[in-house]
């Protein structure tokens, strides 16, 4: 067999059953423009049988006649995108095959076959290749997507300014309120949206009809409300903020990245997306609604993306993502200029750890806060389950809400004697309220503090198990601690030597090798006050420090 002889009748075969359609389009009145893109088909609105009458030389024009059992097909109906294989299966069976084996032609008619296959073929390829619009003027998205088109469409690309008028199109296009719409797949990240054009979305609440309407560089409440059908979605890179239930019930997305740029994330913004597996939040957010990832159950991975460096990070601190039941459920991880962050060494320098500076981070082990440490920032350390032992600083003062709530791995914990009060955080001297709530691992706690801290009515250990976690306290204090609010926690309060010393006496001038305080915390440098000093012959002294 010729291959060269098969390439050709191929060609000759696809090149005729092109003119015999542009030829009949002609006759029929269609104004194609001297092409029959095979995309394009769909043009007609006259019935089937009619358009395939004479598309190709070799059928006669009693065609009609001769095909009384072909259906008629309109452009809109369903059965369209049959139509090529309709064409081979009933025309060339009654009418064509007869004449081409006449002839001799047979690999005619089989290449005639593929023709009709390929271009089968590329009219579903309409609605699976990027089709790229360029607007030169928001507003005139539906001036360029035919109706009978946009239903077809799943993945787009739009580079130019949109507006109301846009967004409402691209979202019927994405089959919203149960419209016929395929878009699974939206680029706009050349895109810039604008104020203006047709309100893009209206709902009844209150007993009043609300429209939607876009702002410059915004993604506005309800902007993608209930776009199911969205699987991957690039948003512009100059929104500055996305607002109130922008992608609610957006279930199909997989993945998503908040460009740089944005300061603020909306309550319910993503509620319901249960499809995401992984979400990129970039530097420079400012605030992020409690409820904004709710019921994000299949995030696998959170990324926080750091553009200062750790010292300035770790005092500015990051807004609260929402974790735990019902919203975030995965380990949060944390990059410094695309470097992931694998273990936490905080710098001697800094004193002030902010909010919420590493929640979520449940790969944390181990943690080694720096003597120099006086305040730690609301949730700072916030479901970092994996963190097993913890010692607060000597020094520390203030220790805000929730700071290391549902810290569940968390074994044994060392409260300072700096600490006097387990309320709300009003003020120096002040933990937050459920600063340990949902530490359910704890089996120990030491409080070097002669002086009951204050506990007040706030929940600081709730969900602590009160018969397995003992609670250990200065010697002569087991009274005091019983009878006061810790008492409602704790069942087993034990005494212990905070010092640690077994011995005091006086000796002369050696090497010193530690220093603590009277309550045994071991000190870095002298504290005002009364410290003990131990000395390299094992002596220990009593110096008060002015």
């Amino acid at each position: 067999m010729d291959t060269n002889k098969i390439k050709k009748f191929a060609t000759e075969a696809r090149n005729i059953l092109k003119a015999g359609i542009a030829a009949r389009l002609t006759a029929l009145g269609f104004d194609h423009k001297g092409q029959v893109p095979e995309n394009n088909l769909k043009c007609a609105t006259k019935p089937f049988n009619v358009l395939l009458a004479c598309t190709h030389p070799l059928i006669t024009d009693n065609v009609e006649s001769n095909c009384s059992t072909t259906r008629n097909y309109s452009s809109e109906s369903s059965e369209f995108l049959r139509f090529n294989m309709y064409f081979c299966h009933v025309y060339l069976k009654k009418i064509v095959m007869k004449q081409i084996i006449k002839r001799g032609s047979f690999f005619t008619l089989m290449f005639m076959l593929l023709g009709c296959l390929s271009l089968y073929a590329a009219d579903n390829d309409l609605t699976t290749k990027q089709i790229t619009i360029k607007l030169e003027k928001a507003g005139t998205l539906p001036d360029r997507i035919p109706s009978r088109k946009k239903y077809k469409v799943t993945n787009l690309k739009i580079i130019g300014e949109i507006n109301g008028t846009d967004l409402r199109m691209i979202r019927e296009m994405a089959g919203s309120k149960n419209t016929d719409g395929k878009l699974s797949v939206l680029d706009l990240s050349e895109a810039k949206i604008v104020e203006g054009g047709d309100y893009y979305y209206y709902d009844y609440d209150n007993n009043r009809n609300n429209y939607y309407y876009t702002s410059n560089d915004v993604i506005g409440d309800k902007a993608f409300y209930d776009c199911r059908g969205l699987t991957s979605l690039n948003l512009p890179d100059g929104i500055t903020s996305i607002g109130y239930c922008a992608f609610y019930g957006c279930s199909g997305l997989t993945s998503l990245t908040i460009p740089a740029g944005i300061t603020s994330i909306g309550s319910g913004a993503f509620y319901d997306c249960s499809g995401l597996t992984s979400l990129t939040i970039p530097a420079g957010i400012t605030s992020i609604h409690s409820l904004a990832f709710q019921y994000c159950s299949g995030l696998k991975e959170v990324r926080i993306c750091i553009n200062d460096n750790l010292d300035t990070y770790l005092t500015k601190g990051h807004p609260y993502i929402p974790v735990g039941y019902k919203y975030i459920d995965c380990d949060i991880k944390y990059y410094i200029n695309d470097k992931e962050i694998t273990s936490i060494e905080i710098p001697s320098n800094v004193t002030t750890l902010g909010d919420y500076v590493f929640q979520g981070r449940r790969g944390l082990t181990s943690l080694n806060l720096p003597a120099g440490i006086t305040k730690i920032g609301e949730g700072a350390f916030y479901d970092c389950s994996g963190l097993t032992s913890l010692t607060l600083p000597a020094g520390i003062t203030s220790i805000g809400y929730g700071a290391f709530r549902n810290c569940s791995g968390l074994t044994s914990l060392t409260i300072p004697a700096g600490i006097t009060s387990l309320t709300l955080p009003n003020g120096i001297h002040s933990s937050g309220e459920g600063v340990f709530l949902g530490c359910s691992g704890l089996t120990s706690i030491y409080v070097y503090a002669e002086k009951v801290p204050k506990i007040g009515s706030s929940n600081v250990f709730e969900g602590i198990d009160a018969k397995k976690c003992t609670l250990y306290v200065p010697m002569g204090t087991s009274s005091d601690y019983w009878l006061s609010d810790f008492g409602d926690y704790f069942e087993n309060i034990v005494e212990f030597d905070a010092t640690g010393i077994d011995k005091t006496t006086i000796s002369t001038d050696i090497e010193e090798v530690a220093r603590y305080s009277v309550n045994g915390q071991r000190l870095s440098a002298p504290t005002k006050g009364l410290n003990i000093v131990k000395y390299s012959d094992g002596s220990v002294k009593k110096v008060t420090v002015r």
